[in-house]
């Protein structure tokens, strides 16, 4: 194209996206692209998510090409966070060359122009180099991940399964949609591909994104591993149900779906800023109000609440070990002493959530984790710190043999009086 304004205007987004990050401030990637993508057109906003998330996601492997190229030269950050983003257009998204070139040097401020101009050149120079040697380097570094998660998967999975594990977290995702059978699509359209064995579940297979059905809320965007916690639950038309962290409304909606609105649903959510969605999605939902409430778990519950459910739903926070094709920057997030923190949180929020439930009534436990710390190991204290108790069900979803997410779930059964 002979105007560069549009694109040139996805890729400076990008690269204040990527600066703001790196900062350190704690965003969530997905929130800055959220707050930068207002106003673009829908192939800048793709754009757009695909520098930032490529960036990320192959974030140690483009440093390492960047300090090969400089010869471990220091860069002021937004520097760096340019050429990285440069790189990821052209080795990982594969941008035309030409382009990337001419419109980062051409957007890169004055006294930066020299530098951005002669490290992407030379990148190019040097591609059969850098790409014959990418066999050789560490896993952590070839598949972008912290050295120690890469050590916890290798001797829990073995070599091979854990470099397939890492290849999955590699690629972006995909999105799938869940058909809101209260209030369902008039037509499927040609690009929604049906899953098979899961009436209802749908991958969107290029074309455009459906932001009319999502709003009418007649589909809801989720990935098929979020279905097997709602499968252990198991909820029934006139049950009284908790749905404990809700927010942003997933697992909330697809209680309503299964008893076809015909449950007494509370949703709550520790997070007084999250409770706008978690309305809005459920009255999408249903097309009328529901029960939210703003409730923090890590205390014990109300005597209104205490044993007031036959049905209690906890997915908790956790460290995303299970989503980090999705949530791409929290691999960088994560870290062994945030995993002592979380199981501690962990562990309150679901001794609380399971006083909830009456005697005799049913507690699911979820995470989007894949650490045994935050699954079956959590289970185990649970269940050692609940007389009566008893385990009924559990399921480890592992990403890169289904294929989705990464998920764990427990159901477990209360005692009778």
């Amino acid at each position: 194209m002979n105007d560069y304004s549009s694109t040139t205007s996805a890729r400076k987004l990008a690269w204040q996206c990527l600066c703001r990050w790196g900062a350190g401030t704690g965003v969530f990637a997905d929130s800055l692209i959220h707050r930068a993508e207002n106003g673009l057109s829908k192939s800048d906003r793709a754009m757009l998510q695909a520098i930032v998330l490529g960036t990320l996601r192959h974030l140690r492997l483009l440093e390492e090409q960047l300090t090969a190229l400089r010869g471990g030269k220091h860069l002021q950050e937004d520097a760096r966070w340019l050429l990285l983003s440069g790189l990821c257009q052209l080795f990982v998204l594969g941008c035309p060359e030409y382009a990337v070139v001419n419109e980062l040097v051409r957007m890169a401020p004055q006294r930066l122009r020299p530098v951005v101009n002669g490290v992407l050149r030379e990148s190019l120079r040097r591609r059969e180099t850098w790409e014959a040697g990418l066999p050789q380097l560490p896993l952590g570094v070839r598949y972008s991940m912290p050295d120690w998660l890469v050590e916890r998967w290798r001797d829990r999975f073995g070599e091979q399964e854990c470099k397939e594990l890492l290849e999955w977290f590699a690629q972006p995702a995909s999105v799938f949609l869940r058909i809101n059978t209260l209030n369902p699509p008039p037509s499927i359209p040609e690009n929604w591909i049906p899953l098979p064995d899961l009436p209802g579940w749908f991958r969107l297979s290029g074309g455009s994104f459906p932001h009319e059905q999502l709003r009418a809320g007649q589909v809801y965007a989720t990935d098929p591993a979020t279905r097997h916690c709602i499968e252990l639950l198991a909820p029934s038309s006139g049950e009284k149900i908790l749905d404990t962290c809700a927010a942003p409304g997933g697992k909330s909606a697809a209680i309503l779906a299964a008893t076809r609105g015909e449950c007494s649903l509370l949703s709550t959510d520790g997070d007084k800023s999250r409770l706008p969605i978690l309305r809005s999605n459920l009255q999408k939902a249903t097309g009328h109000p529901t029960q939210v409430e703003l409730r923090d778990w890590g205390r014990p519950p109300s005597e209104t609440l205490s044993g007031a459910f036959d049905a209690v739903l906890a997915d908790v926070p956790c460290s995303n070990s299970g989503v980090l094709q999705r949530r791409v920057d929290a691999r960088w997030r994560f870290s062994p002493e945030e995993l002592v923190h979380l199981t501690a949180a962990q562990f309150q929020i679901a001794k609380h959530a399971m006083q909830a439930v009456k005697p005799g009534g049913r507690f699911v436990y979820s995470t989007c984790s894949i650490e045994p710390e935050e699954n079956n190991e959590m289970v185990q204290k649970l269940l050692a710190a609940s007389p009566g108790w008893a385990l009924a069900e559990e399921r480890l979803i592992l990403p890169h043999r289904e294929h989705t997410d990464g998920a764990y779930c427990a159901l477990l059964r209360a005692p009778h009086i």
